[in-house]
């Protein structure tokens, strides 16, 4: 096997994914090391959504998408209309 030189090594996945130990990332460590004296509540995977605002439905949302889309084709068209060439 040729000797790779300094350039192709560092840039050889499988020589790095080929390493018996795999060190955790800095954060991992601090996270780590943090948790262990004090560690961190369980948490849902998904908070409940804040109840101030009611939703809109999704015609509501729909109507006003088309409605904006409607107008930028307008105004293009008034735009087209307008110009000179």
């Amino acid at each position: 096997m040729p000797q790779q030189d300094d350039w192709e090594h560092e840039f050889d996945h499988n020589w790095a994914n080929s390493a018996e130990l795999k060190e955790p990332s800095a954060r991992a460590r601090m996270l780590a090391a943090r948790w262990k004296e004090n560690p961190p509540n369980p948490a849902p995977f998904r908070a409940d959504p804040d109840r101030g605002a009611p939703r809109r439905s999704s015609w509501v949302s729909t109507a006003v998408v088309l409605g904006c889309v409607a107008v930028v084709i307008v105004l293009l068209g008034y735009a087209q209309m307008r110009s000179p060439y």
